[in-house]
């Protein structure tokens, strides 16, 4: 009978869309952030800091999913919209990649992160989106070190600590843009 219960509990809450935020299968993962956190700590950045006109908001939608959206314009040599969440000092050293799902307008983004929120580089990958549910899987290794576009001559993220996430959007082109954000996580 309590199989039963169970079995049934978890076709409920897979039906209902919201099985990844209430069940966790594996001890060796951990949250960053997800839709039950209410997480606020999130804030803009545009290509309005070196002149640029994009512009972006990030919010909490109904379901408590971050929805970061907005517009780029490549005019006065700007091109990029951005979010960051500066965390508390996660030792990562257990963990190999990170594991996001969001669901995007079929443009291509960057995550982002950070060992230290004090560094002036950051480490990118980057990724397209569709019109549904994703989940994204980012081996640490795969975080290429970049600042202001350019590539750096240093070795990829290592997992060591982390201190940021974020996402750009930066396509070289005028364009609107949403990405809904459900999760992010250390695998």
């Amino acid at each position: 009978m309590k199989f039963h219960l169970l079995l049934l509990s978890f076709i409920l809450i897979f039906k209902n869309d919201i099985f990844y935020s209430q069940i966790n299968f594996s001890s060796n993962s951990e949250m960053i952030f997800d839709s039950l956190t209410n997480n606020k700590n999130w804030k803009t950045v545009d290509d309005v800091v070196m002149g640029g006109i994009s512009s972006s908001e990030i919010f909490l939608n109904e379901k408590g999913n971050a929805v970061f959206k907005g517009n780029v314009s490549t005019q006065n040599n700007g091109g990029f919209s951005s979010v960051r969440n500066t965390l508390s000092t996660f030792n990562i050293k257990k963990f190999t990649c990170f594991v996001i799902r969001l669901k995007g307008d079929g443009k291509n983004y960057q995550f982002r992160v950070k060992s230290s929120k004090y560094d002036n580089h950051s480490f990118k990958y980057v990724f397209s989106t569709n019109s549904k549910w994703q989940e994204i899987v980012i081996p640490f290794e795969n975080l290429e070190p970049t600042y202001r576009g350019r590539k750096l001559d240093i070795p990829n993220f290592s997992n060591e600590f982390l201190e940021e996430v974020g996402f750009l959007i930066s396509n070289k082109k005028d364009e609107k843009f949403e990405l809904e954000i459900n999760y992010i996580k250390l695998k």
